[in-house]
């Protein structure tokens, strides 16, 4: 018999019959006696996942080898049992060999899995939040598609985009251009259904059209998006400043373009809103 030790990782069995003989899938498990059953003029194969440091066996009724990640055994006498200890780096695995019997009953392989523990399984990695860097870098800039147009008192300027965990996060930012205090707050959103503008959509996908814009715009109807996230850095503008934003979505996937449209509270001079297509 080769003698070299050898570490591995105990083992849970699972059987899947194979040709007459038994597959086991084993789990590592240093606590348990795996029972392995053998035939004579036969071998047994026992892989795990790291190489095999030592091995030792009771009687040398059994020929036990061992070759990098695998362990050979073979029985040369009827009506012997003995065990089987197996190291590897980081485990030990422990085996009863029971006397050689029938071929239909010998387990012709064994296959080792790595041990999940239950803390494993009920404690998954937190997600790692993303970095402000991260944030800005991967933001996508929204420009304006404008024509010439009358100032307003109270203007919507969508800054960029960014898209995390299946939401769409809009960056934007309010001026008040008027001469009263300007009362803001989180916008409501709406998806123009069956969008139709003189120009392609596709070439405007990332665009904000300016209002005098907009007006060109048909559809069949405004569907509400529910805004699951909202940010202000203040809620109310005086004259002559301004105030940025952050409003979180969770759109329906769709393969076409799709117009936004973005509605703050009016001023008492009229609509206040931010049309985008994304």
């Amino acid at each position: 018999m080769k003698c070299k030790w050898v570490t591995l990782t105990l083992i849970a069995i699972a059987t899947v019959p194979l040709a007459g003989q038994k597959i086991h899938i084993e789990i590592g498990d240093r606590s348990r006696i795996v029972h392995l059953e053998t035939a004579l003029n036969h071998l047994t194969v026992i892989e795990v996942n790291e190489p095999v440091t030592m091995v030792a066996a009771g009687s040398p009724s059994f020929k036990v080898e061992w070759k990098e990640n695998k362990v050979f055994v073979q029985p040369t006498e009827a009506e012997v049992a003995t065990n089987l200890f197996i190291w590897t780096a980081s485990q030990r695995l422990n085996y009863e060999l029971e006397p050689a019997g029938a071929v239909e009953r010998m387990d012709f392989a064994i296959d080792e899995t790595p041990h999940i523990t239950q803390s494993q399984v009920m404690a998954p990695l937190p997600p790692v939040a993303p970095s402000p860097a991260d944030v800005l870098l991967a933001g996508k800039p929204v420009r304006m598609e404008a024509s010439k147009h009358a100032k307003k008192p109270v203007e919507v300027l969508v800054r960029d985009l960014y898209e995390s965990d299946g939401k769409l996060f809009i960056r934007y930012a309010l001026r008040n251009q008027g001469n009263h205090p300007y009362a803001v707050d989180t916008p409501r959103v709406y998806a123009l259904d069956g969008a139709h503008y003189p120009r392609s959509l596709y070439g405007l996908v990332n665009v904000q059209l300016e209002e005098q814009e907009a007006t060109r715009l048909t559809a069949r109807k405004e569907v509400p998006i529910p805004v699951v996230e909202g940010e202000l850095k203040t809620s109310r503008i005086e004259p002559g400043q301004e105030t940025v934003g952050v409003v979180g979505l969770r759109l329906p996937s769709s393969t076409v373009p799709t117009v936004l449209r973005l509605q703050f509270p009016n001023d008492g001079g009229g609509e206040i809103a931010a049309y985008l297509v994304r």
